[in-house]
């Protein structure tokens, strides 16, 4: 594969985005394929409190964090909120074939730990975020302190994934122009408002950008001979065995992933005992509909 071809959003697309206060700050990746890439992310609370590392999903960015972030702070937490590579303020690899489930680990990867440094991390990982962040979880236990996953899973490609998801997934792929919006808003509960709609578009000005979100339904392992599905296989063992404590905080509205609560709250060790919450009336963007309440659960489970 040769090299990455990078977009990068222009900055003024970011402006006066509601509720979204958040300085943007940025980081370089050296990658094997893309020369550096630049990831951007925003952070909210005490620079020495506890790491809360919020991963999102597709089609969304940081922006999805925006009512959470100021709650962990208030709570003396470090909340950090990166965008994926491929959205939000973070640059874009031009190409379809550039998006692969094993650079997406890798660039979190390298982002979290090699940039950043992290360390004692609590996980929130929702939709992709999850399939990210559980990975990293299962490969670099020691870096992390707990998890939280909320409206996500690791799929293996062993069990069908649900029929809504494989809608999804054709939807996007066929699409003329992807409507990134309308994509978030049909995974809510509550109204986006005009501005909120704007904000989520706002990473992409033209088709051109949305590779990312276009790519990232058929990395999903929905055979089980996807690239990724020995990898999530292997991830799930260790999961599985692992003492780190694991709250499932799912919304009672997902028909994407709500199969995964019951699943996840049996099979991780770190799950048992724990009373995990569910969150009532929100939707897939459970961060959209109740951050507040969500981030609340996080705060206390971190507080412990």
């Amino acid at each position: 594969m040769g090299r990455v071809r990078l977009l990068r959003t222009p900055e003024d697309r970011f402006t006066d985005l509601p509720d979204f206060p958040f300085e943007p700050k940025y980081t370089e990746l050296d990658d094997p394929h893309g020369g550096v890439i630049r990831v951007g992310y925003v952070e909210a609370g005490p620079a020495d409190g506890p790491v809360v590392l919020l991963l999102h999903g597709e089609p969304s960015w940081s922006y999805l964090y925006r009512k959470m972030l100021p709650v962990l702070a208030a709570a003396g937490l470090r909340a950090i909120a990166p965008d994926l590579v491929g959205f939000g303020r973070s640059d874009k690899p031009g190409d379809l074939a550039d998006h692969t489930y094993a650079r997406h680990v890798e660039w979190v990867r390298g982002f979290a730990f090699d940039a950043l440094d992290l360390t004692d991390v609590t996980l929130v990982g929702q939709d992709w975020g999850g399939l990210i962040g559980l990975r990293l979880v299962a490969e670099h236990p020691k870096r992390f302190a707990r998890v939280v996953a909320a409206n996500t899973g690791l799929p293996t490609g062993d069990v069908d994934m649900p029929p809504q998801w494989h809608a999804f997934r054709e939807a996007v792929e066929k699409a003329p122009v992807l409507d990134v919006a309308r994509f978030v808003q049909s995974g809510c509960a509550s109204s986006l408002s005009e501005a909120e709609r704007v904000a989520y578009d706002a990473p992409f000005p033209n088709e051109m950008y949305k590779a990312g979100p276009r790519a990232m339904p058929s990395l999903v392992p929905y055979r089980p001979d996807d690239p990724a599905s020995a990898a999530n296989r292997s991830a799930w063992r260790t999961l599985t065995e692992l003492e780190l404590p694991f709250l499932v905080a799912f919304s009672d509205g997902d028909p994407i992933t709500g199969g995964m609560a019951p699943i996840l709250k049996r099979s991780m060790k770190g799950a048992q005992g724990l009373d995990h919450p569910v969150i009532a009336g929100a939707g897939h963007f459970l961060q959209e509909d109740a951050g507040e309440e969500l981030a609340e659960h996080v705060a206390r489970f971190v507080r412990g």
